[in-house]
């Protein structure tokens, strides 16, 4: 791999990739930016008055933007055998990180998510998105045959990696986590008896920790009726309501959007599809959807032309973590879902949530390369006649 091809702008290998992957890799990097533009508007204001700074998130999230593209490109250059065969050791590594977490790890908003590592915060939860759709591929994509053994194995480590992640707490990331492992495996093929029976479980997880956890419990049933307490479970649900319906048609325009003026709460990350609704109104929110549609279709292509089942359940795991997420946090936003802690995929701050999605393009766009790579075969002792 030459240097320059770490740079987005300068591969120029990009003109003799597949239709799909050259599709995918100019929708993430428009997805990319348009997120940008829309952090700088949602976060200025409060980024002005809190960290005297308009452009404080913005500066971190270009840090982590740098990342995350030199990640992307790397995979999108590397075959994903070499990946894969990382895969499991990185998982590994990033569970132990995930249970450190509730011992040694940063405590922001009452909550334990993060590791400083000199100085830099790391969420292991987010940063093992894309290694879990290897693992949880190449797993399920071999199923027949891996011994009972392994298979147990990694079973044990999904649900330790589940259980990690709920004890942080954190509901929201693990239900992702959990719907994507489980529809990985439902693409693979699995015995439906055992797709019940782990979804009987993980429901019966999230009872549990919402039976200990008040605060989930309160989210999930205040949705329903958030007016009927204004000042505090619903407060958060209201004010993004109330940005979502002041854009109208058209929207306010870009950078005037009031909710954002210290009303909208965490208007940088969980709620910023209300501060996008506002400034550009149904049309924009419209042209959301239809940009989540064509990169849904096109990753389904490319799970679809697949030759290879590992290589398929990485582009539906990709789908999952990057459509389906994006459609859980408008939902939230919309007030269609529970309010939850899932970050909008290149849109919402976050230098490990963009690292991470970054990387899921990557592997994405991978697999759609090596699927037309996959189409001309060269059998042994076969001579060109071409002019005969």
């Amino acid at each position: 791999m030459q240097i320059r091809q770490l740079i987005p702008f300068f591969d120029k290998s990009v003109v003799g990739w597949a239709n799909e992957a050259r599709l995918l890799r100019w929708l993430t990097l428009l997805w990319l930016c348009i997120g940008l533009i829309i952090l700088f508007s949602a976060s200025y204001p409060v980024a002005a008055v809190e960290q005297n700074d308009g452009l404080y998130f913005v500066k971190r999230q270009l840090v982590g933007m740098a990342i995350g593209l030199v990640a992307f490109n790397v995979l999108v250059h590397t075959p994903l055998r070499l990946v894969l065969g990382i895969a499991h050791w990185s998982v590994l590594l990033l569970l132990g990180l995930i249970f450190l977490t509730l011992f040694r790890g940063e405590e922001i908003l009452n909550v334990k998510r993060w590791l400083s590592i000199g100085g830099i915060l790391i969420q292991p939860s987010e940063l093992i998105k894309p290694f879990l759709i290897l693992q949880s591929a190449r797993l399920f994509g071999q199923w027949e045959r891996v011994r009972w053994q392994a298979r147990l194995f990694w079973l044990a480590v999904f649900a330790l990696i589940l259980a990690g992640i709920l004890l942080q707490p954190n509901l929201s990331t693990t239900a992702l986590c959990g719907m994507a492992l489980w529809l990985i495996a439902l693409a693979a093929g699995l015995p439906y008896l055992h797709l019940a029976g782990t979804a009987l479980l993980g429901i019966l997880a999230a009872v549990i920790s919402v039976s200990y956890n008040p605060y989930q419990l309160k989210r999930i049933t205040s949705f329903q009726n958030p007016w009927s307490d204004p000042a505090d479970t619903g407060y958060q649900l209201i004010q993004s309501l109330l940005a979502v319906g002041s854009g109208g048609t058209w929207g306010a325009g870009f950078g005037l959007s009031q909710q954002k003026l210290h009303y909208l709460p965490i208007q940088d990350t969980d709620f910023i599809f209300a501060v996008f609704a506002e400034e550009f109104g149904f049309v924009g929110g419209v042209l959301m959807l239809v940009l989540l549609l064509m990169y849904a279709t096109l990753a389904l292509i490319v799970a679809l032309k697949a030759w290879h089942p590992v290589h398929r359940l990485v582009a539906v795991g990709a789908m999952i973590f990057l459509v389906g997420q994006s459609m859980l946090n408008i939902g939230v936003a919309t007030g269609v879902l529970p309010t939850t802690g899932l970050p909008l995929p290149f849109i919402s701050y976050g230098s490990n949530s963009v690292i991470a999605s970054l990387a899921i393009a990557g592997l994405l766009i991978r697999v759609a390369r090596e699927n037309a790579d996959a189409n001309v075969v060269i059998l042994p002792g076969s001579t060109n006649r071409k002019g005969r």
